[in-house]
C-alpha cells in the first residue's frame, strides 16, 4: 500500500508531443481539466511513456515511429526528457531521435541529493539502464528509486467491445495485480472473494448502488475447464444466465473502476483517463467518492472532460491544461483569485464560465 504522504511530488515534460517545457506540482489527487486537444491525455501519455521505458519496452512503444513522441517532430524538436521528483528520490531521462528510435542520451537518479548517472555507450541506449544499476549492486540508490517509479499504472477500460479483455475467458491463477486492461477482471474478482471477502463484499455494494438490478457476482472456475474463468453475475429476482456480455458499457466500466479503486494493495500511483466515459451521473458521483476514498491511501491522476465529475472534487485538486496552439501548459488553480468565486459558483459553473481556463 502506498505511503499516505504524497509520493510524486512533480513532474517536468520537455519535447513531448504537445508539451514543449512544462512542469507541475501533484498532490494526493489530481483531476487534469481541459478543452479537446488541450494534452490532458498527452499528460497521462508521458506516464505511460515512463511505464515502456521501466519495463525496457521503450522502442515497441515507439513502434518506428519517433516522431510522433515528439513535439512537432524532430525537426523541430530532435529530443524529449522526462524528469519525476519523488519525496526523497527523482528519476529521468533524455531521448534523442534516431532514424526510426528513440535513443537514451541520458538518464539519471538520485536519492538524498546523491546522484548517479548512467552513461549511454558510444552508439547510445535503446533501453533503460535503471534495471541493470539496479541488479549491479554498485549502489544502493536504484534499490532505493527502482520500486518508487515503477509501482504506477495506467489504466485504460474503454474497450467494451465483444472482444474486450474483461469479457473473456481467463487464467484462474492470474490474480497477482490487477492489469491496466482489466484482462483479468474475473480472475482478480474470484481471488478477492476467497481472501479478501471485505474488499470483495464492497465492490459489490458499489456496484448495486449504481446498477439496482445487480444482485451479485457468480464467480467460480469452468466445469468443463477448472484452470479458466469467466464473469458471470445474477439479476436480482432472476434465474437466467448472465455474464460480461450482458453487462452495458457503463457497468462493465463501474465493475472495473469500482475493482481498481476498492482493492486492498492498489499501486502507489493511479492514472486514469476520461474514467467517467459512458457513466450515469450518479455512477460518477460514486465514482468521486471511490477515488477520493482512494487517495487517502495511493496518489491518483486522472484527466477528465466531465464537468459532473469535476464538481464532486475541490478546486485543490485541479490542474489545467491549456493549449495556445503551439504547446500545451499544465498549471493548478490559484485559490485565492477563486475564493468568491466559489461562493455563488461550483467548479463545474465555473468551467463553463471559463473563468477556470481550459473550457470545456
Amino acid at each position: 500500500m502506498g505511503d499516505p504522504m504524497r509520493n510524486l511530488r512533480n513532474v517536468r515534460i520537455q519535447g513531448f508531443k504537445s508539451f514543449a517545457d512544462t512542469e507541475v506540482e501533484l498532490s494526493d489527487l489530481n483531476v487534469v481539466i481541459g478543452a479537446n486537444g488541450s494534452g490532458k491525455s498527452n499528460f497521462i501519455g508521458a506516464f505511460r511513456l515512463l511505464e515502456r521505458v521501466l519495463s525496457r519496452k521503450l522502442q515497441l512503444h515507439v513502434a518506428g515511429e519517433p516522431d510522433r513522441l515528439l513535439h512537432h517532430g524532430r525537426k523541430v524538436t530532435p529530443a524529449l526528457s522526462l524528469e519525476f521528483e519523488f519525496e526523497q528520490s527523482a528519476y529521468g531521462f533524455k531521448l534523442n531521435a534516431a532514424n526510426d528510435a528513440l535513443i537514451f542520451e541520458g538518464e539519471h537518479f538520485s536519492y538524498d541529493a546523491e546522484q548517479v548517472l548512467i552513461e549511454p555507450t558510444a552508439s547510445g541506449l535503446k533501453e533503460s539502464g535503471l534495471e541493470d544499476a539496479v541488479q549491479s549492486g554498485k549502489t544502493k540508490i536504484p534499490h532505493k528509486v527502482f520500486p518508487k517509479v515503477c509501482n504506477l499504472v495506467v489504466y485504460h477500460f474503454h474497450d467494451t467491445s465483444d472482444s474486450a479483455p474483461a469479457k473473456q475467458l481467463v487464467d484462474v491463477q492470474d490474480n497477482r495485480f490487477f492489469r491496466p486492461d482489466a484482462a483479468n477482471l474475473a480472475a482478480y474478482l474470484y481471488w478477492l472473494q476467497q481472501k479478501h471477502p471485505v474488499h470483495y463484499r464492497h465492490i459489490e455494494e458499489h456496484v448495486r448502488l449504481v446498477a439496482p438490478f445487480f444482485e451479485c457476482f457468480v464467480l467460480a472456475p469452468s466445469r468443463l475447464n477448472e484452470n479458466k474463468i469467466k464473469l458471470e453475475w445474477r439479476q436480482k429476482n432472476s434465474d437466467a444466465y448472465f455474464d460480461a456480455y450482458t453487462l452495458s458499457d457503463g457497468t462493465l466500466r463501474f465493475v472495473c473502476l469500482a475493482t481498481l479503486l476498492l482493492q486492498p494493495d492498489p499501486p502507489d500511483l493511479i492514472l486514469l483517463d476520461e474514467p467517467e466515459l459512458g457513466l450515469h451521473p450518479f455512477a460518477i458521483h460514486v465514482l468521486a467518492e471511490m477515488l477520493e476514498s482512494a487517495a487517502r491511501r495511493v496518489q491518483i491522476v486522472l484527466a477528465t472532460q466531465s464537468v459532473t465529475l469535476l464538481n464532486q472534487f475541490e478546486a485543490k485538486d485541479v490542474i489545467v491544461a491549456e493549449n495556445d496552439g503551439a504547446a500545451t501548459s499544465l498549471r493548478r488553480l490559484n485559490l485565492a483569485e477563486l475564493a468568491g468565486w466559489l461562493d455563488e459558483y461550483s467548479l463545474g459553473e465555473l468551467w463553463e464560465k471559463n473563468v477556470l481556463g481550459g473550457r470545456p
